[in-house]
């Protein structure tokens, strides 16, 4: 069977480049291996489906700190407020909320999957589900067809691979992509989990001392060997069984993953600041002055509501205070440690969950490789890449499902073209 264009990979990037190839009159056959199409974005912000952000550019493009540059070209042509329009011209109502994030107003990601499909549905492009494909095919420098594990074989004039990454498999992303882009004479940039759970060995962590316990609107620091911080985070965290997570670590991540690497490290020091809107000195004379309107006070008890207790009572014990200690019993070099170790509390991590556990994959189709204005292979013509597989990769926030839909959009729309031409 002939086609003009197969996408394969039915995610936020396949669905959108299938819609582009049919909006722009290509015959076109998406297909998929699992049952369902749409899986991650069914699950995409909490259920809710985060579909764009609406920040300026320049601010996506800084949540977007893999490659995110790489993405000005398709933006001059397809952006976060072109996502908002084309949803919104498909009947689906969005909201902004906290931090330019766009939602549907029906709080469902579904809605937003169940409107794609009808979009596909409307312009007659052919679905194959449960159809994993095997192999791509490439003759004399140009695509050819697309073997499914079936054993059928669909020949088109243009080819999407928009099969994800290798995080949260379970939606099918298990990295099936990156041998078809190889095979095209692609460079694959090593992979490596982002937005993902962070590991540590301390005692603290091993003998679950802070397990459970959230800290909101912290600042969190990746140190680099000589102790500047290389990212800062300012969000909320939780201390785990393994180590850390929550958004303020999920964003750090990468940065651990790439300290390791870049200078041969097995651990990496992270710095917490918990009240990150009052400077150290500050802090110090202010619990100096609380200590003295009541000496006699336990300085748990005068310090009582400047942290979560249980930190309050772990960095205490850090800085060897008795919690039950009077006020005034304690020495002003021990209430400078404590106001330090509010302010740069530091401990060493080892690394992160691995890739299937993380959010997001970091690596992937060399950026270098694939034209920034169509999302076209430089070496193969009529190969086009969108999503996860290319080497970009931002924060959680609606900044990742924004690069999927705009290199879909222009992936699909320049696959048609091409084949039509």
């Amino acid at each position: 069977m002939n086609y003009d264009v197969i996408v394969i990979g039915g995610g936020p990037s396949g669905l959108m480049a299938a819609i582009a190839a049919g909006e722009n009159g290509a015959k076109v056959l998406l297909v998929d291996k699992g049952t369902k199409l749409g899986r991650k974005l069914a699950i995409s912000g909490g259920g809710r489906c985060n579909v764009t952000n609406r920040l300026p550019i320049d601010e996506i493009i800084k949540h977007i700190p893999g490659n995110g540059k790489f993405l000005y070209s398709a933006f001059s042509i397809f952006n976060n407020e072109d996502i908002i329009r084309f949803f919104e011209g498909l009947g689906i109502a969005l909201k902004e909320e906290d931090h330019g994030r766009m939602f549907p107003v029906s709080n469902k990601a579904q809605t937003v999957v169940d409107v794609l499909l009808q979009q596909l549905e409307k312009l007659n492009v052919t679905v194959f589900k449960n159809s994993p494909a095997a192999d791509v095919i490439y003759e004399n420098g140009i695509v050819s067809a697309v073997l499914l594990k079936d054993g059928q074989k669909f020949t088109a004039k243009s080819i999407v691979i928009a099969v994800g990454g290798k995080s949260v498999p379970q939606t099918g992303s298990t990295g099936d992509g990156y041998a078809w882009a190889e095979k095209a004479g692609h460079t694959i940039t090593d992979l490596f989990p982002t937005e993902v759970p962070v590991t540590s060995s301390e005692r603290f962590i091993q003998n679950k001392t802070l397990q459970g316990l959230a800290l909101r609107d912290i600042e969190l620091s990746v140190l680099n060997p000589k102790g500047k911080p290389l990212i800062t985070h300012r969000m909320d965290m939780l201390f785990t069984h393994f180590g850390i997570s929550g958004p303020a670590v999920l964003r750090c991540s990468q940065f651990v993953v790439k300290a390791m690497k870049k200078w041969k490290l097995s651990e990496v020091t992270m710095s917490l600041d918990a009240v990150p809107d009052k400077g150290e000195e500050e802090l110090f004379q202010e619990i100096v002055k609380l200590v003295k309107a009541e000496p006699k006070k336990s300085i748990k008890n005068t310090l009582k509501g400047l942290l979560p207790e249980r930190y309050l009572l772990f960095l205490l014990e850090q800085t060897e205070i008795d919690p039950a200690a009077q006020g005034s019993t304690v020495s002003n070099e021990k209430i400078r440690r404590f106001a330090k170790g509010c302010k740069q509390f530091q401990f060493k991590v080892n690394g992160t969950l691995p890739l299937e556990k993380a959010f997001v994959t970091g690596g992937g189709v060399s950026i270098k490789e694939v034209d920034p204005k169509t999302m076209g292979s430089k070496f193969m013509n009529g190969l086009y890449f969108c999503g996860e597989i290319l080497d970009i990769h931002g924060y959680t926030g609606g900044y990742n499902i924004t690069s999927a839909l705009v290199t879909g959009r222009l992936a699909g729309t320049n696959a048609a073209l091409t084949a039509k031409a």
